[in-house]
């Protein structure tokens, strides 16, 4: 079950010059399924990344963390699913390590020019082997076009694959962006159970898409929430292949920079709320945008409070306009000098509260209209300044914990 969400089409996908994807099945831990993938990068590349901030992060996140500060050029990403490689020590870091390896070994690379990515059940040794004997064919098997089959093969608990595209022209050159993400449980900002790959032809300065990186997480995949957990093997990955026709982007500052970092958020936000509307067990995509702050941060305390909140979650699983559930989250999100008679609140185009009460003309039908809705926006103004921030989430059903009781079955 998702909301409102589908599949895209993968003519819809564009290839990126210098990049190539492959997926098979290697049984990692079901069979008849793809579970590997690889995504192959042409030299002189750019390649950067963020990553969760769970201090008990996965084998695979430390991996990549020092391939990325070894300043040697990445020229390859390898994901499984079915295992997350995390919890599981020494021993796991040796094996992330040791696929690497095998990889690099097959593409005449040093092990440092991998990237491991693994997602999936935690604490449990990750199957080498089965990874090892499968890259071959994973090899075999990539190409420009290989978008949406590798949207599938990332997948774990998702429903739907999730990839977009888009093209922008920088410079006067037509620049092609595709991106891929899995994720649908325990997401959470910092980043969620997510991995995202999102790759483009600009012409991007390592060290400019570093920082480029970070900008778009932050306006994308740390802008959502399906449960409120933080995983331990989340990553997200920017590769720019710079074959496109451009001048080089050599700062964060100007036209060409601005074209595409907006082209990346843009393509980085609809892969995000994907992973919202494919949350486990959801069927409601709720935006929640909170306004008249004194600061951004603030802003965002108070989406997050709402949006964490079981008791506002279910509520909206129930279409029950049980509001005073959102006023209470506004109340307890841990701004001292709030003061409750400026607050209004509105569902959709309903005021529901104003200076701190019910709102005159609000009628229990009304916001009852609204929540029955499989995409509601909740509105919370603060009365305190001009900052705003906007968070995705998802209603809280039955079937999150059918879902989630039965994850290792």
């Amino acid at each position: 079950m998702s909301v409102n969400l589908s599949a895209s089409d993968p003519a819809s996908l564009h290839p990126i010059a210098g990049v190539r994807l492959g997926a098979t099945e290697a049984a990692i831990r079901k069979a008849a399924r793809k579970d590997l993938t690889v995504v192959l990068i042409d030299e002189g590349a750019s390649v950067a990344g963020v990553f969760t901030q769970n201090r008990f992060c996965a084998a695979p996140v430390q991996v990549c963390r020092e391939h990325l500060a070894s300043g040697q050029e990445i020229r390859a990403l390898l994901v499984n699913t079915g295992n997350a490689n995390a919890g599981t020590g020494d021993d796991g870091l040796a094996r992330a390590r040791a696929s690497c390896a095998t990889l690099a070994r097959q593409l005449s690379l040093s092990p440092e020019q991998v990237l491991p990515f693994s997602t999936g059940v935690i604490m449990e040794p990750l199957p080498l082997e089965r990874i090892e004997a499968g890259l071959s064919a994973a090899v075999a098997d990539a190409q420009g076009g290989h978008w949406a089959r590798a949207a599938e093969a990332i997948m774990t608990t998702d429903t739907v694959p999730k990839a977009f595209s888009t093209q922008v022209v920088i410079g006067g050159a037509r620049v092609s962006v595709s991106g891929i993400a899995k994720g649908a449980g325990m997401i959470r900002p910092n980043m969620a159970t997510m991995l995202g790959f999102i790759a483009t032809d600009a012409r991007v300065e390592p060290a400019v898409l570093k920082e480029m990186v970070t900008v778009v997480a932050e306006a994308s995949f740390n802008r959502i929430t399906v449960d409120g957990d933080t995983s331990t093997n989340d990553s997200f990955v920017v590769i720019a292949s710079n074959r496109a026709g451009h001048a080089p982007i050599t700062s964060l500052d100007g036209a060409d920079a601005r074209a595409l970092q907006a082209a990346l958020t843009g393509i980085a936000q609809k892969l995000a709320q994907a992973i919202v509307r494919d949350g486990e067990g959801a069927t409601k995509f709720i935006t929640i945008q909170v306004q008249q702050g004194k600061t951004t941060e603030e802003c965002r305390q108070v989406a997050y409070a709402i949006a964490h909140s079981p008791l506002v979650k279910t509520a909206f699983f129930a279409s029950d306009p049980n509001l005073g559930r959102i006023l209470a989250a506004v109340g307890y999100a841990g701004i001292a000098d709030l003061d409750q008679t400026k607050i209004d609140l509105y569902l959709d185009d309903v005021h529901v509260a104003t200076r701190g009460g019910r709102d005159p003309a609000y009628r229990e039908d009304d916001g009852q209209r609204v929540m029955k809705q499989s995409e509601i926006t909740v509105r919370v103004a603060l009365g305190r300044g001009s900052a705003a921030d906007t968070v995705w989430t998802c209603d809280l059903s039955h079937d999150y914990v059918s879902i989630n009781a039965d994850y290792r079955s």
